[in-house]
């Protein structure tokens, strides 16, 4: 009893591991959230698998041979105890009872043992009588459940484990070693993977993924295992009619469901089906569960902003799930389409922010309450809709790569519409958010074509000239080429053209925005007056940088904006952004311009025979569990001796499996019943 105990308990730790720590997630994810040491060390003990690890299994086959034993050394016993009344017991023995009583009857023997029976037939007793040679020995009982609740609550753990061995990975791994089969490890298209590591339809246990896009159809599922998949044939295949998706009023959704059509390959039959969550459809015994939804293969078109050089901008065309490449002077680029989310859903409560910084891990406290696992750390909730984002992985000649999340239209933060073009370098990271500033026309264009402007040199001339202009006084006409150097040298070290980066010796090129400004200020400044010089050039930068943005406008053909706050605000985060973008991690941003939906069901199908017995076992836990904690085994022995011929001495005694007070009260009330109330006196608990 104690090993098993102890066998329960380690199931039960072991359980609740499985559950805190997501299983058979790619080796990356584990060794970006555990650290390498750790991840190889929990690998190695398979708590990224645990409920098909070796000692798990082992575990769960002890119990069930050490339950198994216990139930067959004990189940005799019991069933002899349940047919015995154990009437052969001594009336001396009667006294050493803590529930006993004594007392008369003034009725004859047989009138005696007549009122005894009726009473205990009445209350539920069932109850034997053995004559002797001095009188009658009456022996009841009752709750003989208690004793079923034992065997039904040991059984039932047997049969749970049961289950549980067969609906794991055991059968599987049997199957496969019988048939030869072995996993796979490599990647490509499932048709294009061979039979030696595929099950046939009739496996009689498994549990996997069938991935069915919109339109498409699917009869191969895959089963993830330790060190790989393995498919898994199945006897039909199932095809994705539509996909349907309903969400609150607040954006979230609320239901999720495929409507299928299921073609069984004996009997060539169609099925239409609706597969929601928790209402799984079977077929041929075998469960249709709704298990999540994914992409399909949507078709995307993405507008490329060439930020490192005087490209004009221009489309690419992908579908999701694919790749192409991309061409960035001598190197080359390989552009992932990772994801394409229609919907999304965002905590827009609160605005207090500061500039955006992409080598930050967050670029505002905003941003970081505003979205992705950040959205948690704030009480306020105004949930919204921000409307459609795409996903995608830039990959060098290197293998490295970096994964970037842009959003197709603006979202405002802080009172200001912004685009949002995420980049992180990690899946363990969150992604870090450069802010573009939406112009007077809804679009980027006017953030991108300063941004252009400023990178020739020919502009940043013209636009310090202007500035110059406007800013020197009238009675002070000397001080123009001052200031037109001051706002042509500003700007060429915004724009990263006269590199000074701190602790270089000498200065890179390729550095700029605000960090630069700094750092020209730190080498060539005295301590003293840094603050100030700081504030002037600040002054200068900006009003270059809005008559840049005049140039631009004025090159377009339209009209020149008004220096009203509206104007302010765009310039304000246009300097944040040009200067955060000198960091972003990526020769060109990519905005989605179009996409095309195509959705995907990712249903999880199991043949699952231990499902029964789990059932079985459950109900059966419950009904033991129920029987030894409520029902109490109670035994009650009455010695019935006449002393007279209408006078009969009554010497009665009860046994219980718990003392409580119930068994107290039902003892006295027995004693009444057949005692009387004058003889109370003589009974003793």
């Amino acid at each position: 009893m104690r090993f098993a105990i102890a066998l329960l308990v380690a199931i039960c730790i072991a359980a609740v591991t499985g559950t805190v720590v997501k299983q058979r997630e790619p080796l990356n994810n584990y060794v970006n959230q555990f650290g390498p040491f750790w991840s190889e060390l929990f690998g190695r003990i398979d708590l990224y698998a645990i409920y098909s690890a070796w000692w798990f299994l082992l575990m769960l086959a002890f119990l069930v041979v050490s339950t198994s034993l216990c139930i067959a050394r004990n189940t005799p016993k019991i069933i002899a105890d349940l047919k015995s009344y154990k009437e052969h017991i001594r009336e001396s023995a009667l006294q050493a009872f803590h529930h006993k009583a004594l007392g008369a009857m003034p009725v004859s023997a047989e009138g005696a043992l007549q009122r005894v029976s009726d009473l205990l037939a009445a209350d539920g007793w069932k109850a034997k009588a053995q004559v002797r040679d001095r009188g009658t020995m009456v022996a009841a009982r009752k709750g003989a459940a208690n004793k079923i609740g034992y065997l039904s609550a040991h059984s039932a753990i047997v049969l749970i484990c049961l289950g549980g061995l067969l609906d794991g990975d055991l059968l599987v791994r049997g199957l496969m070693w019988a048939q030869g089969k072995s996993i796979y490890n490599g990647g490509g298209m499932v048709s294009e993977v061979k039979a030696e590591h595929r099950l046939s339809a009739s496996s009689p246990s498994y549990r996997g993924n069938l991935l069915v896009p919109e339109g498409g159809r699917a009869t191969t599922a895959i089963l993830s295992m330790t060190d790989g998949v393995v498919l898994q044939e199945l006897p039909f295949d199932v095809e994705l009619k539509k996909f349907i998706v309903e969400y609150y009023d607040t954006g979230m959704p609320k239901l999720f469901a495929s409507e299928i059509t299921i073609r069984d390959h004996a009997t060539g039959a169609l099925r239409q089906a609706t597969v929601k969550v928790n209402e799984p459809v079977i077929h041929d015994g075998i469960a249709i569960y709704q298990s999540s939804f994914d992409d399909g293969g949507s078709s995307v078109k993405l507008r490329a902003l060439p930020l490192s050089s005087a490209s004009e901008p221009y489309f690419i065309q992908g579908t999701v799930g694919g790749a192409t490449t991309l061409s960035n002077g001598n190197d080359k680029l390989q552009l992932e389409f990772t994801g394409l989310r229609v919907i999304n859903v965002e905590n827009m409560a609160g605005s207090s922010a500061s500039g955006a910084d992409v080598r930050k891990v967050d670029l505002s406290e905003t941003l970081g309450k505003h979205l992705g696992s950040g959205a948690k750390g704030t009480n306020d909730k105004q949930l919204r809709n921000v409307g459609p984002s795409v996903s995608y992985k830039l990959r060098d000649a290197a293998g490295q790569a970096r994964e970037f999340n842009n959003y197709m239209v603006p979202v405002e933060l802080d009172g200001q519409r912004v685009f949002l073009a995420g980049v992180r370098d990690t899946p363990a990271e969150a992604f870090r958010y450069l802010r573009i500033p939406v112009d007077a026309e809804g679009g980027i264009e006017g953030w991108f074509q300063l941004k252009q402007a400023l990178a020739d040199p020919q502009q940043r001339a013209r636009a310090a000239e202007r500035y110059a202009v406007l800013a020197t006084p009238a009675d002070k006409p000397a001080m123009k080429p001052q200031l037109q150097a001051t706002a042509q040298r500003a700007l060429g070290l915004f724009a990263g053209a006269e590199g000074v980066r701190p602790g270089e010796v000498p200065p890179s090129a390729g550095w700029g925005g605000l960090p630069a400004l700094s750092a020209f200020i730190d080498k060539e400044v005295p301590e003293a007056e840094r603050q100030r010089v700081s504030e002037v050039l600040l002054r200068i930068l900006n009003g270059s940088l809005f008559e840049l943005h005049k140039l631009n406008l004025a090159k377009a053909g339209k009209s020149l904006p008004a220096n009203d706050e509206q104007t302010q605000r765009f310039m304000t985060q246009s300097v944040l952004a040009l200067s955060d973008s000198q960091f972003y991690p990526a020769p060109l941003l990519l905005q989605l311009d179009d996409f095309k939906q195509v959705q995907a069901s990712v249903f999880q199908v199991a043949r699952a025979p231990g499902q029964k017995l789990v059932y079985l076992g459950a109900i059966l836990l419950i009904v033991g569990v129920f029987a030894m904690l409520y029902v109490r085994e109670r035994r009650l022995w009455i010695w019935l001796e006449p002393t007279a011929p209408e006078q009969t001495r009554v010497r009665m005694a009860l046994s219980c499996t718990r003392q409580t007070l119930d068994t107290d009260a039902e003892f006295t009330r027995l004693s009444q019943a057949l005692l009387g109330s004058e003889d109370l006196n003589k009974a003793s608990t």
